[in-house]
Formats: C-alpha cells, sequence, structure tokens
C-alpha cells in the first residue's frame, strides 16, 4: 500500500476527505447522468415518457443499490486482508466474487426481462405510462449484466483504498449516456426506451474502461484461475455482504411501495412528475451522507484489521462533523429554493409545486443522515452488518413504510407529509445506532479486557 492507501496512520480528516472525494464526484456524476435521463426525456418526450423513466428507475435503483450493497462485503473484506497484511487472500476474493455476482447478473437479467410488464404493474404505473415503464425495464434488464459489472469492480478498487479510479468510470458513463441520451431521445425520439438505452451502454462502455485500468494496474496481491470459483472466500463476503443486500432490497421494495401510494394521487403527483422530479433532487442531497459510508466502510475496516479500534471509533466521528456541515447547507437549499431545483426537470408549472412540496417535509432528512450514515459505515466496517440490516428494515418498515402510508391515505393527503416519513424514520434509526454503539463499544473493552 502506498500513502495514500494506508489509513491505519496520519491525519483522519485529511485521509477521510481525499479518499471520500472521489467517492463523492463519482456519486455525483451516477446521479447526474440520472438526472439527465429525467431532463432530457421531460425536455423531448412525452409527460408518459418521463413517468416510465421515473417508475422504471426506481426499479433499477432497487437492483443497483442490493448489487452496491452485496459488494460492499468485498470492499470491507478486502480493506480487512489489506490491513491484517493478508494480501494473498485478495485473489480468491475477487474470483469468488466474479462467479457470485455473474451467477446474480443472470438471474437478474430473467427477472426484470420476463417480468417487466408484471413489475410496471406493480408499481402501479399510470396506464398511459405502463407501456414505456415496461420498455424501460426490460431494456436494462438486457444491461443489467454491464451493471452488475460496474459496480462489482467499484467496490473491489475502493476495496484496495482507490477511489479515484471508480471516478474514472463513471466521469466514462456520465459523457458517454449524455451523448446517448441526445442521440436515442432528442435526436431519434424514442423516449423512454432511448433512455434506457442510453444507461446500458454508458454502463457497457465504463464497464470496458474499469478492466482496462485494473489490467494495468499493480496490484498488492496475484490472481489464478483456480481462483475463479466458489471458494471459502465467498462464504465471508456474503456473511458481511448478505444482509445489507437484504436490508437494501426491503428498504427499497419499501420506496416502491411509497412510489405506488404517490402514484394514486394522480399522473402530475406521481412519480413521473412531482414526486419523481423531488426524487432526483433527494438523491443529489443524499450525495454527502452516501459518500461518507461508503468511505467511512473502507476507512475503519482497514484500521480494525490493523487492530487500532481507537482510530476507527475517531474516524465515524470526523465523518459525523464533516457530514452535518454540509447537511446544514443542503437543508437550507431544498427549504428556501426547492421550487427552482425541481423547476430545472420540468417545465409544468404543478409537477414543480408538487416536488417542492415533497421537498418540504423531507428538507429535515439532509441533517439526519449525515449522523445516520457516518455510524452504519463504522458498523459496516466492523462487520456489524447483521445489526445495520436490523436497524435498517425496523425504520423502515416499522416507520417509514407505515407512516407514508397513513399520509397517503388522509382526507387532507399532501406529498408534503408523506416526505416528513423519511426524517421521523431517521430519527429513530439514530436512536437504535447511538444504543447500539453503546453497546458495541462496552462489548469491545471487555473484549480487550480478557486479552491482557
Amino acid at each position: 500500500m502506498n500513502d495514500k492507501t494506508e489509513f491505519t496512520q496520519g491525519s483522519i480528516l485529511k485521509k477521510l476527505a481525499l479518499f471520500m472525494l472521489p467517492i463523492l464526484g463519482a456519486l455525483v456524476l451516477q446521479a447526474a447522468y440520472g438526472a439527465v435521463d429525467l431532463l432530457v426525456v421531460g425536455r423531448f418526450g412525452s409527460t408518459a415518457g418521463l413517468s416510465g423513466v421515473s417508475t422504471g428507475s426506481q426499479v433499477l435503483n432497487l437492483v443497483t443499490f442490493v448489487v452496491i450493497q452485496l459488494a460492499m462485503g468485498i470492499t470491507v473484506l478486502i480493506a480487512r486482508y489489506l490491513g491484517e497484511k493478508k494480501q494473498k487472500q485478495i485473489g480468491a476474493v475477487l474470483g469468488g466474487g466474479a462467479i457470485v455476482f455473474t451467477i446474480l447478473a443472470l438471474v437478474l437479467l430473467v427477472i426484470l426481462v420476463c417480468f417487466a410488464r408484471p413489475i410496471s404493474i406493480l408499481m402501479q404505473a399510470p396506464p398511459e405510462a405502463l407501456t414505456a415503464t415496461t420498455g424501460y425495464v426490460r431494456i436494462c434488464g438486457f444491461g443489467i449484466l454491464f451493471i452488475v459489472a460496474y459496480n462489482l469492480l467499484a467496490a473491489i478498487f475502493r476495496g484496495l483504498g482507490d477511489s479515484r479510479s471508480p471516478l474514472l468510470f463513471v466521469l466514462v458513463a456520465c459523457i458517454v449516456n449524455i451523448i446517448g441520451d441526445l442521440v436515442f431521445v432528442a435526436g431519434l425520439h424514442m423516449d423512454a426506451s432511448g433512455a434506457a438505452l442510453a444507461t446500458v451502454l454508458a454502463q457497457a462502455v465504463s464497464v470496458v474502461f474499469a478492466l482496462c485500468i485494473l489490467a494495468k494496474k499493480e496490484l498488492p496481491f496475484t490472481i489464478t484461475k483456480a481462483d475463479f470459483r466458489l471458494n471459502a472466500q465467498c462464504r465471508k463476503f456474503l456473511s458481511i455482504g448478505l444482509p445489507l443486500a437484504l436490508q437494501e432490497c426491503l428498504t427499497q421494495i419499501s420506496f416502491l411501495a411509497l412510489c405506488a401510494f404517490v402514484n394514486r394521487l394522480g399522473l402530475e403527483a406521481s412519480a413521473a412528475s412531482g414526486y419523481g422530479v423531488a426524487c432526483k433532487i433527494v438523491s443529489f442531497a443524499m450525495l454527502i451522507p452516501s459518500a461518507l459510508m461508503q468511505s467511512m466502510a473502507s476507512f475503519v475496516a482497514q484500521n480494525v484489521g490493523a487492530g487500532n479500534s481507537k482510530r476507527a471509533r475517531q474516524s465515524m466521528l470526523t465523518g459525523i462533523r464533516i457530514g452535518l456541515v454540509f447537511g446544514c447547507f443542503v437543508f437550507a437549499l431544498i427549504l428556501l429554493k426547492g421550487d427552482l431545483l425541481t423547476g430545472i426537470f420540468s417545465t409544468d408549472a404543478e409537477v414543480v409545486q408538487n416536488g417542492f412540496a415533497y421537498l418540504k417535509g423531507f428538507a429535515p432528512e439532509t441533517i439526519l443522515t449525515a449522523v445516520l450514515f457516518s455510524m452504519i459505515g463504522y458498523f459496516n466496517g466492523n462487520n456489524q452488518t447483521l445489526w445495520v440490516m436490523i436497524q435498517g428494515l425496523t425504520q423502515t418498515l416499522l416507520v417509514r413504510l407505515p407512516l407514508a402510508y397513513f399520509m397517503s391515505i388522509q382526507p387532507d393527503a399532501s406529498l408534503t407529509k408523506i416526505g416528513l416519513a423519511a426524517p421521523v424514520s431517521t430519527s429513530v434509526g439514530i436512536v437504535l445506532n447511538v444504543l447500539f454503539f453503546i453497546y458495541f463499544q462496552r462489548k469491545l473493552a471487555k473484549a480487550s479486557a480478557q486479552r491482557v
């Protein structure tokens, strides 16, 4: 490891910030090319196409986020082995990961391609947008191999302490996606299907680019053909990643249910319009907390592997402070200028106002998530992913989803009231994590005393 990827020494703030910034940049670009789909279809396509992209992207987000969380097991395990100076184990992690994720991609391909229409109906896509939504989901299904491969490669690089290369991957994807959207949507008038095709093409190009960089990169380990099998390392990274993936799957399903609740309010307020546009703003608002969580996992795992639990804990507190500073700024921006932000994605005044209405309720989430995601990153790095799953499911399935549903069936239902479900559930999550943190620190202290 070089000094830049060595997290066990030096300034925590400086090293965490330098590692986090490329991750943040990659997330910004990833959110940007998702937003470009919505923007281009909103300007050059139809309202039904806009609905198809927005609702279909919710389905794609479910798949993508589940893959990301499952791949977190690989990131954490690689970082742990680097901290423990066990680089020889990493080749087997990569080989086993390639097999597991290939199987996963093939299963997802069958589901998304064969059941695109039932999935769209389940999402309660407006009747006039059903065809567009189905087409978007099916095309993305055909390209799911590239989407899975990209996220696996990004996880590997982050585990190695390299957050800059994934930034380059997504930059390439972003450029290709923008060109694709302009050609397929604005030029060939393919509407939602064009946006989906551009997304798949962008991911394919970025995967090829990532493989080229990996092949040329000086790696601290060797990988052989014998590593490409279902080996003992598969069980290890799956034990870390599966709880996170299960939590993310159920959480994203709950978000899809939320999307369905909102769709009941009509096309203008649906995921295609007000809520869908607001979700794009939300995706940008959550970038810094998400970057903190991803970088924290690698940072903490390496320090835990090196036996430095105190430094791991200090990094979490540093992450919270960073997140709170930016969270307060984003909160003020969304609350005061949310209508201007939603206006970027739509020229329809009703859509803009509906989007702004949701953001008003959601706004406190930008501050609260800074605390929650830093703690989750800390627990992920400590291999406490089972707890992360439990707390995530508790706040989502027992608080956010029931509260959002309750708000949606009220006679005076509004997107603002539905939006409030997010900060309320996150507040519950913070309380749960603080309690577990106290318990976990006592457990570590007891284990340390026994070793002495």
